[in-house]
């Protein structure tokens, strides 16, 4: 509990730093954080109690913005942790896929915007396409490599008993894969983030980034920054939760086994 407080009163120090350093250099480009949290309240928090003092730019950008990140996370998660493990257990499979998906993944994700659009039009489709795409990599080669590090034990005792197809994927390679699979989900979020931004600048009118942009062409920099911070408050929170479900699935495994504690999970 004391190191979290610590933690705390750091960042509340870099808070009141902040102020200070904005309040004497009195830029415009760069607003007071209580100025911050002011245009926060007015954008976010100031409407009717029987919303939960909610406004409509909740409902309206917030909300869709999570939804189509989360849905993108997902089925980038399902595809890659389904095609991950499939690959990482075929030698040949792996082989033939190898170039492809090197070449593939090398492809930076927002230059693709624009083909997405051309493909799908605008739209929450092509906002998804955008996600799946980007952040599909890090699962997929983790899963790859996650179901590759298998102990041979394992393997050849599953084969001794005869273990069907079926139940050796799910009660052998997946919870041997899962400490690999659990850090490529870790750094796909953060990407799903960033791509959800991304996807949300061009054509279409929803969404928190189209909201950024907006307040950036209006030059409202405190609404542009309460943006920004909204940004970095969903990363933290997403992140933690995460971080939960890793512990309690991978509570039953020796210390040794999982992947080494990143900053982030310090800071948690």
């Amino acid at each position: 509990m004391s190191r979290f407080l610590q933690r705390w009163a750091v960042f509340a120090g870099l808070v009141v730093v902040w102020e200070l350093l904005t309040w004497y250099a009195d830029d415009t480009f760069f607003p007071r954080p209580t100025e911050i949290a002011e245009a926060a309240h007015d954008l976010w928090f100031s409407g009717p109690a029987g919303d939960l003092f909610l406004t409509d730019t909740v409902f309206d950008h917030v909300f869709p913005s999570v939804g189509r990140l989360l849905a993108g996370w997902g089925i980038a998660a399902v595809v890659g942790i389904s095609l991950g493990v499939a690959l990482g257990r075929s030698a040949a499979a792996a082989e033939y896929a190898g170039p492809l998906l090197t070449f593939m993944r090398s492809i930076p994700p927002p230059l693709l915007v624009p083909v997405f659009l051309l493909v799908f039009s605008v739209g929450t489709t092509m906002q998804l396409a955008t996600i799946v795409f980007g952040v599909l990599w890090p699962i997929l080669l983790n899963s790859i490599d996650g179901a590759r590090s298998v102990d041979a034990t394992k393997f050849e005792t599953s084969a001794v008993f005869r273990i069907p197809k079926p139940q050796w994927i799910l009660g052998v390679v997946l919870p041997s894969a899962a400490p690999k699979i659990f850090a490529g989900l870790r750094v796909s979020l953060s990407l799903s983030l960033v791509l959800m931004v991304v996807s949300e600048l061009v054509g279409t009118d929803n969404g928190i980034g189209s909201q950024l942009l907006v307040a950036q062409r209006e030059f409202d920099f405190p609404d542009m920054w309460a943006g920004i911070i909204l940004l970095g408050v969903l990363g933290y929170a997403l992140n933690t939760v995460l971080l939960f479900f890793e512990r309690k699935a991978l509570a039953w495994q020796p210390k040794q086994e999982r992947t080494p504690a990143t900053v982030e999970e310090k800071a948690v």
